[in-house]
């Protein structure tokens, strides 16, 4: 008698709980009608960022502003802390992550992603007169990061070579910071986001004092993050993004970020 007493407070709970669940998930779902809010740091350049006279501008920013006016939606990009990016997503607090946001297997567990639109590696970087050339040049070393970020997941599901450091990773709010410490001297070495870097340094006539490793810590893809919720908006979003790189406007805007950096690799 009391097992069933049991089940059936357990089953009374449930039927209380599972509405709720539900309705909290709906009301998260984008609501194409109302103007939908961008997460992202204001520090990633070229993706996201302050200029000189304090607007928000990047590559990303443009990318949006072209897909969205094609998809009929108004949009708005607002700052976050990059270390709660997930949190402020999935409590709708944003609507999506949008900002050099790196496709891993860990953050595919709880956000949808877009279809890729630009790749990226996770570079190491040393100053220019560092003895260090290679991965196991790093033992004993200090290695720096953005926290909550790809390049410190990269680092640590490589377990061999973050037992031969000589403490964990660095970690900092920002790039900015990170590039920083480097040029303090208070790290050996920083683990960056390719792109960022290599925007990062030539805007900054910094790129003859360091050096970029040919080691590295894997390539990978950036996607926009989205609720689980939000397939349909999503594939709307995707079919959009396909037009915009057919039809060349990818390319151009790409080219208004970018095309110093290409033509140095070139």
């Amino acid at each position: 008698m009391k097992k069933m007493v049991k089940i059936l407070v357990s089953l009374m709970v449930l039927l209380m709980v599972a509405p709720n669940t539900v309705n909290a998930q709906a009301d998260q779902v984008i609501d194409r009608e109302k103007e939908v809010v961008i997460g992202f740091d204001d520090t990633f350049a070229p993706f996201g960022f302050k200029n000189e006279e304090g607007e928000h501008v990047g590559f990303d920013l443009d990318l949006a502003a072209e897909i969205f006016e094609r998809m009929d939606v108004e949009f708005k990009f607002q700052p976050i802390d990059w270390s709660m990016k997930e949190t402020e997503l999935n409590t709708g607090n944003i609507d999506m992550i949008w900002n050099g946001y790196s496709i891993t297997p860990e953050r595919e567990k709880v956000v949808l992603f877009s279809a890729p639109y630009i790749e990226n590696r996770q570079i190491i970087i040393v100053p220019v007169d560092s003895e260090v050339v290679s991965k196991v040049d790093l033992a004993g070393k200090v290695l720096a990061t953005q926290e909550q970020s790809a390049s410190l997941e990269a680092i640590l599901a490589d377990e061999e070579f973050v037992q031969t450091l000589g403490s964990d990773p660095v970690t900092y709010a920002t790039f900015v910071e990170v590039f920083s410490d480097l040029n303090n001297g208070r790290v050996d070495a920083i683990v960056v986001d390719e792109t960022l870097a290599s925007y990062f340094l030539e805007q900054n006539g910094s790129a003859a004092d360091y050096r970029i490793l040919e080691d590295n810590f894997g390539e990978e893809e950036y996607g926009v993050g989205f609720r689980k919720v939000d397939e349909e908006f999503v594939k709307e979003f995707n079919e959009t993004l396909a037009e915009i790189i057919e039809d060349g406007t990818f390319k151009e805007i790409k080219a208004n970020w970018f095309t110093e950096i290409e033509s140095e690799e070139e």
